[in-house]
């Protein structure tokens, strides 16, 4: 890992996403874009430390792109990761981002390298950023699950504990290896509809931004999101119009989806 710079944060939140297997939708991808963009938007993001590629990353499988400029001067650009400083100005805690790519090989080194950052700069909690696709209507809000590390993380910051038995990727790793560090560790999931899945989603990344403040009790910028996400929708309603097939069975998912949220509130009624 190549440091640029440790700068003085204020008990900082470590957010993270990768593209790839855990971003679909380039949700969560998305949701970190957005963050850089808005949260201090007067002030640029510090750069603070970028992973070197050559190590981590199996360049068949993601490969570097070629970029062109106004002058024509070719440049390449490889996959990786960065991760930056943004300072809160509506908070009290500052906020390191990281975005980049999963990476192909090597995970453990790859984690413990970004924690080691992580004590540097003094973060004690970490929230992983994920996004999923699922049997979700897309005409009804993008639901977000927030789960634990571990039983007693879950317990005191007010998370689901996760159950899920299965394969996983590097924010699972992440995750696996806070919790041996004595770190927070949460990761909050976005379930996209699985019929949408051509086009990056900006209604869910709106929903992890969401989930994010949520969690946090903080007020974050939606900037261009919340109408990003109803063109979205409207571009969906279109494709689904040429589909009767998929058109019966959002109907289903719909009337599933609200039969459980009619159940959920009657009991919050009854209560």
């Amino acid at each position: 890992m190549e440091i640029h710079q440790i700068p003085h944060l204020r008990n900082p939140i470590m957010i993270i996403a990768c593209g790839g297997w855990s971003d679909a939708g380039e949700a969560a991808t998305g949701a970190i874009t957005h963050l850089l963009a808005t949260v201090n938007a007067d002030v640029p993001a510090q750069l603070i430390a970028e992973i070197d590629s050559e190590e981590f990353y199996d360049f068949q499988v993601n490969r570097p792109i070629i970029l062109v400029d106004e002058s024509m001067i070719r440049s390449l650009t490889w996959p990786g990761l960065q991760v930056f400083g943004v300072r809160n100005p509506d908070g009290d805690r500052d906020l390191v981002l990281v975005r980049g790519i999963e990476p192909s090989m090597k995970w453990r080194t790859f984690a413990a390298e970004l924690l080691d950052l992580a004590d540097d700069l003094e973060v004690s909690l970490v929230i992983s950023l994920g996004s999923m696709l699922a049997d979700t209507p897309h005409t009804r809000p993008i639901p977000v699950s927030g789960t634990g590390a571990h039983p007693e993380i879950a317990t005191r910051l007010g998370v689901e504990i996760s159950r899920y038995e299965g394969p996983t990727g590097i924010l699972a790793v992440i995750q696996d290896a806070c919790v041996k560090r004595g770190i927070d560790a949460v990761a909050l999931w976005a379930a996209l509809p699985h019929y949408a899945n051509g086009t990056p989603s900006p209604k869910a990344t709106l929903a992890l931004i969401n989930g994010i403040e949520n969690f946090l009790e903080i007020n974050l910028p939606h900037g261009e999101l919340p109408e990003l996400a109803h063109q979205w929708e409207n571009a969906v309603n279109e494709m689904v119009k040429e589909d009767s097939d998929i058109e019966e069975y959002i109907k289903s998912l719909e009337e599933s989806k609200d039969a459980d949220q009619l159940s959920d509130d009657s009991g919050e009624e009854l209560a």
